[in-house]
């Protein structure tokens, strides 16, 4: 096999794979060589090129998304790392497990105005687990260029071992300091960067390694709750009537059936879901905004818990934070291993657990369920929503609303729904989703940066057809994610195209101005047409509803190119459509 010469760079490939961290995804450079060298001659790792480091990273979300365990990505020195940025702070605030790793310039070169050097230790401070700067060997820590001479080896006896042992300091610093970042990544769920100096000769190989790096693990201290914590909320459950479980984001089957099905057992429950909770039952309110947007403030007070259990990642619903800010809970518990937000101002008690080992502990030894009607209430107001749902759609015109509703029915059934940011997830959580649909999108920061990448990194690992669906802004931003060779045909991408930034309208502001075209909704006459052309997608195009529906007929079905779909809807009354609705549903 071959190896990089340089030892250090020996060190990361190795714990990499003591690591188990199999998927490299790597953007071409010169700095970083060494690793490149050594993950592409390993059979171990599957490696991917990524010209584009800000795609690079977010196709890496995509793949570490899927699997739950850290993906790696590498670049050269310089600007290369910033690119990362975006997927570092999503991967942060979505608990995404994602290596960075850098190559640097030696020290005696950073400073003095050389290429492709910035001071990349600490460069994502705020959005990172753990930073782990390397050494690359004695000289470069003193600061010394290779052609000249340490200064202790002029005035030591014994210059060779003292030279020897320092060295084997720095390598021991090294693999401590990679053992801790990787750890972090793979128990705390989240992005960690390590920069990794390199001097020339950068390209030099060899047939055997010359390190055999140490692999330190850790075990997870498993936390359990103490029986004042369990009769606390146990007090607190029993006493409350109005009890309201919002769920975030998560894993599709992250939670077990049967606690879901206890949880409907209580008429002082109400569970409320969103698109990205992966979570299906019939009883519970899958559109939070359906349900709420049209109540008065007298009913939002009606809906007002008092106690608000959460638990999955952050939501999308502006209109339930809104409301559950301004009528807040008694008691708000979120229950997670990691960490808590206080995103509604009243959080009392973070439960450090997982919500299925919460529930085997807690349900068990509920006893008796509070008298309400708190349920049965919001499911007379739920049934009244969906009938109205059902008539406003049969008397709408071509719009976004519709497209939508055409879509959610057309998806095949287990598949994986990738959803971009703003409009596209928001439309989504209107509309009932078949069950065995599993859903993602990029809600850690919700920026439109890297939804294409994340959804062609999930599509590269998955045996089941991936379909993306986008707003058009959010396409175009992210076009060199299909610059891309990882690509399999069963990837299917639905692009809406309604001629601008379409969520602007909606939000409070002076429409249908030059000002606002141009800065605010963006304004524009693009198509996906020639990127389609240039990357090697089957091209379709839709204008009007009977278009949409015979292209969907066919639009699933295997193909030896992956395919994306246009859909032109009007660009100035969607607005008026979506507002339309919520007062109709009353």
């Amino acid at each position: 096999m071959i190896y990089p010469k340089i030892p250090l760079a020996q060190t990361v490939v190795q714990l990499c794979k003591a690591k188990n961290i199999k998927h490299i995804i790597i953007s071409p450079g010169s700095r970083n060589a060494p690793l490149t060298i050594g993950f592409t001659n390993d059979r171990f790792f599957t490696c991917y090129s990524i010209v584009d480091e800000r795609c690079a990273a977010f196709f890496a979300i995509g793949i570490a998304q899927q699997l739950g365990e850290p993906t790696a990505v590498v670049c050269t020195s310089g600007s290369a790392l910033l690119n990362y940025y975006p997927a570092v702070a999503e991967a942060f605030y979505s608990n995404i497990p994602l290596l960075v790793l850098s190559a640097d310039r030696p020290k005696h070169l950073i400073g003095i105005g050389d290429g492709q050097t910035i001071n990349q230790k600490h460069v994502f401070e705020k959005h990172i687990l753990y930073s782990a700067n390397l050494k690359l060997d004695l000289k470069d820590e003193k600061n010394i260029p290779p052609a000249q001479e340490l200064p202790i080896m002029k005035n030591l006896e014994n210059k060779l071992e003292r030279f020897l042992g320092l060295q084997k300091d720095i390598q021991i610093y090294n693999e401590e300091e990679l053992n801790v970042a990787i750890n972090y990544a793979i128990h705390k769920k989240g992005p960690v960067h390590v920069n990794v100096p390199f001097d020339e000769p950068l390209y030099e190989t060899e047939t055997a390694l010359s390190i055999a790096p140490k692999l330190v693990d850790i075990q997870r201290k498993l936390i359990q709750l103490d029986d004042y914590t369990i009769m606390e909320c146990l007090d607190t459950w029993v006493s409350a009537q109005k009890k309201m479980i919002l769920v975030g984001s998560n894993a599709p089957n992250a939670i077990e059936q049967k606690w879901l099905d206890e949880l409907d057992k209580d008429d002082s429950v109400i569970v409320l879901t969103e698109t990205t909770s992966n979570i299906n039952h019939p009883n519970f309110f899958s559109s939070i905004d359906q349900i709420i947007a049209p109540l008065t403030e007298k009913e939002q007070k009606e809906l007002q818990p008092d106690l608000l259990l959460t638990f999955g990642g952050l939501i999308v619903s502006k209109k339930i934070k809104a409301l559950l800010r301004k009528f807040q809970a008694k008691a708000h518990w979120h229950i997670d291993e990691i960490s808590a937000n206080d995103t509604f101002f009243c959080l009392s008690n973070h439960l450090e657990i997982s919500p299925n080992t919460f529930f085997e502990i807690f349900l068990p030894r509920i006893t008796h369920y509070a008298k309400s009607n708190y349920k049965e209430h919001w499911t007379s107001v739920k049934k009244h929503r969906l009938e109205k749902h059902a008539q406003y759609l049969n008397e709408l015109p071509f719009s976004d609303f519709k497209v939508f509703s055409a879509l959610v029915k057309s998806l095949p059934a287990n598949s994986i729904l990738q959803a971009g940011n703003s409009s596209t997830i928001r439309y989504l959580q209107l509309f009932k989703l078949n069950k065995t649909i599993q859903v993602f999108c990029n809600r850690g920061t919700s920026g439109i940066d890297g939804s294409t990448s994340t959804a062609i990194g999930c599509a590269a690992i998955n045996t089941k057809p991936t379909i993306f669906i986008t707003g058009d802004l959010s396409f175009f931003y992210d076009s060199n994610a299909l610059w891309n060779s990882h690509i399999p045909s069963n990837f299917k991408i639905i692009v809406i195209n309604n001629g601008g930034g379409g969520i602007f309208r909606i939000l409070p502001g002076h429409k249908n101005t030059d000002n606002f075209d141009e800065f605010f909704e963006t304004k524009h006459e693009l198509t996906a047409e020639h990127l389609c052309s240039m990357y090697g997608f089957d091209y379709l195009k839709a204008l009007n509803e009977n278009e949409l529906s015979d292209h969907l007929k066919s639009f699933y079905k295997k193909s030896k190119q992956p395919r994306l779909l246009e859909i032109f809807t009007p660009r100035v009354f969607n607005d008026e459509v979506l507002l339309d609705y919520f007062n109709f549903i009353k």
